[in-house]
């Protein structure tokens, strides 16, 4: 099951129904837009309800929780009945990690029927917090018709009952709970953890394992996968057996390659140092609940439901290393980088994700304009493990947002060092950044290789099908081959505007003027307000005598601040039109590149040419 369905069967959950209005807000769409516009103001000195209110909601869909919270609160102070700012202090409170303060708003809504489904989770998960685990139990009853709720629910019931010392209450509740087939990792993953507190070893093994062979579910939901993956490697390194632990380990790294957490781990047990279960009590569980499904949930467009779900977590489980990360990640794509770097920095010295947290602290950094000091800490890095390939990445990433393709070559001769004689599968992407760095600094003889290798190890990778295409169609060599290579990328990401950019402008190299205006007029329609794209298309007009629109999408590009070096010849273009057409020659590949992002474990993005 893909996981866009999952996130379309889950979405009537009590918890999603309490983050969803943390978004936009048309009908105050004007008065939001004035007090953007408005000088900024001491919270202090607000006193009327419109203005306390008007503020909250602005500073909420800004994701300025701390400050939404202080609004609210004043604004009570002028409608100390109004359940509307009630439910939304307590949602706010709830997202800046305060869950004392939302648990007491919720107990005073709590006989509002509106948000019933919302304050019963959130006093049930203070009940538990408190380790008031047969009060928890009574509030999380439900009957209701929304999987997703009642998916959470019975984990966190059975938690509650295993609190209670009734372990065995707590696994039959779970395993009775029938439901659609993505209910099974995560069931399989809370009962075999539940049995390994209990001390039921049998049942622990039995549960695990069924977990991470879930290869749809670990799809679905690859945090909590992953969560299964560590937990019955370190049971088996526990019991002594050391290689099946390290072959737990293996099905998790042949989920996701190059997992930083998975290598650490793996250290670790060959070293024979003494292994901890992540989830020991009833508290710890009921947050590994609340990760688990915000995991599954994590998406770009869902950050309000998934912060909702990880704060929570996080204030069950303040240590917990992997929660603390996937925040640190939401973070960096909300651009409040300085709030990542914190995040990132409270990762526990010992945890297996604390490397993972080193290398997207060095990213952030990175971000924030802080180049050099990012630079010598991922080094500091590699120079410690020099075998961690994401570290490499990491590095490379830096290196290639800066331009600095000449030590990016070099980095990536490293890697490839460290990679060994038989590089994995997983290993492409390093091949593939060596083969731009060299393709960057003009030396093609040393790019073709890496980009041959990155596709011998991923035949159908559609970045790397794309940038070696058209780099040849570029060069007016292998026309054909690279022709084909374009089409394959597109067939492969038909959605991915600069890979149809790339087509239409092979197209264009070719004389293709019609072939390249449909397809570059499609590339235009998927990638929206991109300089380089609006660029070609207006090139492609002027070839099929369409000028006046040539000279449009040329204006076009130049609002969208492209690059210093094509400005001069875009106005040219705009001024005199295209020269007259003549044999093709030649020619050094001048397409963009949209630079690797910091993304979830064992993911890069490389770079794409357009």
């Amino acid at each position: 099951m893909r996981q866009n369905t999952l996130l379309r069967l889950l979405g009537g959950a009590a918890l999603l129904a309490l983050a969803s209005v943390t978004g936009s807000y048309p009908a105050f769409a004007e008065e939001k837009a004035a007090v953007e516009d408005a000088k900024p103001f001491d919270i202090k000195s607000v006193d009327t309800f419109s203005g306390a209110f008007l503020a909250a909601r602005t500073a909420d869909v800004d994701r300025d929780f701390a400050s939404a919270t202080e609004l609210y609160k004043i604004a009570l102070q002028f409608e100390p009945n109004n359940s509307d700012v009630k439910q939304r202090l307590m949602i706010t409170l709830l997202m800046a990690g305060k869950l004392d303060d939302g648990v007491k708003i919720a107990e005073d809504l709590k006989s509002d029927p509106a948000v019933e489904r919302i304050t019963t989770v959130v006093r049930a998960i203070e009940a538990i917090r408190k380790r008031e685990y047969r009060s928890a139990q009574k509030l999380l009853a439900y009957d209701g018709p929304n999987d997703l709720d009642r998916l959470m629910n019975t984990l966190l019931s059975s938690w509650a009952k295993f609190g209670q010392g009734r372990p065995k209450e707590a696994l039959a509740q779970i395993k009775a709970l029938d439901g659609p087939e993505w209910f099974r990792v995560f069931k399989n993953y809370h009962a075999g953890a539940i049995a390994l507190a209990a001390g039921d070893k049998t049942t622990a093994r039995a549960r695990l394992n069924d977990a991470i062979l879930d290869r749809e579910g670990g799809s679905a939901a690859p945090d909590t996968f992953m969560r299964a993956v560590e937990a019955l490697a370190r049971f088996e390194a526990r019991e002594g057996n050391k290689q099946k632990a390290l072959d737990t380990i293996a099905v998790g790294e042949g989920m996701v390659n190059n997992y930083t957490p998975l290598e650490a781990l793996r250290k670790s047990i060959e070293e024979g140092k003494p292994q901890e279960q992540q989830v020991r009590n009833a508290v710890q569980g009921a947050a590994a609940v609340l990760f688990s499904i915000g995991g599954a949930l994590n998406r770009e467009g869902a950050e309000d439901v998934v912060s909702l779900y990880l704060q929570t977590a996080r204030q069950l489980d303040p240590e917990s290393a992997d929660i603390l990360v996937m925040l640190g990640g939401i973070a960096e794509n909300l651009k409040k980088d300085e709030e990542a770097i914190a995040l990132y920095k409270s990762v526990p010295e010992g945890s297996p994700m604390r490397r993972l947290s080193e290398l997207q602290l060095g990213l952030s950094l990175a971000s924030i304009g802080k180049v050099e000091e990012a630079k010598k800490h991922l080094r500091a890095l590699i120079d410690v493990d020099p075998k961690n390939i994401r570290s490499y990445l990491a590095y490379g990433s830096v290196l290639s947002d800066a331009k600095d393709y000449k030590e990016m070559g070099e980095l990536y001769d490293r890697a490839v060092a460290a990679i060994g004689p038989v590089p994995k599968r997983g290993d492409w992407t390093v091949f593939f950044q060596r083969g731009i760095a060299y393709e960057r600094q003009k030396i093609w003889e040393k790019a073709e290789p890496n980009f041959r290798k990155a596709l011998e190890l991923n035949p159908d990778q559609p970045q790397v099908l794309n940038y070696l295409g058209y780099s040849w169609v570029d060069m007016n060599i292998n026309l054909e081959e690279g022709l084909d290579m374009i089409r394959k990328a597109v067939e492969l990401k038909p959605d991915d505007g600069y890979i149809v950019d790339s087509l239409g402008w092979a197209y264009f190299r070719m004389n293709r003027f019609d072939d390249a205006v449909t397809e570059l007029e499609r590339a235009a329609e998927l990638m929206a307000g991109d300089a380089t794209i609006n660029d070609h298309l207006g090139d492609a007009y002027w070839r099929v005598g369409r000028k006046l629109e040539a000279v449009f999408q040329w204006n076009q590009a130049l609002e969208l601040k492209p690059e210093e070096a094509e400005i001069p010849k875009i106005k040219a273009k705009i001024e005199n039109g295209l020269p007259p057409l003549k044999a093709r020659v030649p020619a050094a590949a001048d397409a963009k590149e949209t630079l690797p992002k910091k993304t979830g474990p064992g993911t890069a993005t490389p770079d794409k040419k357009s």
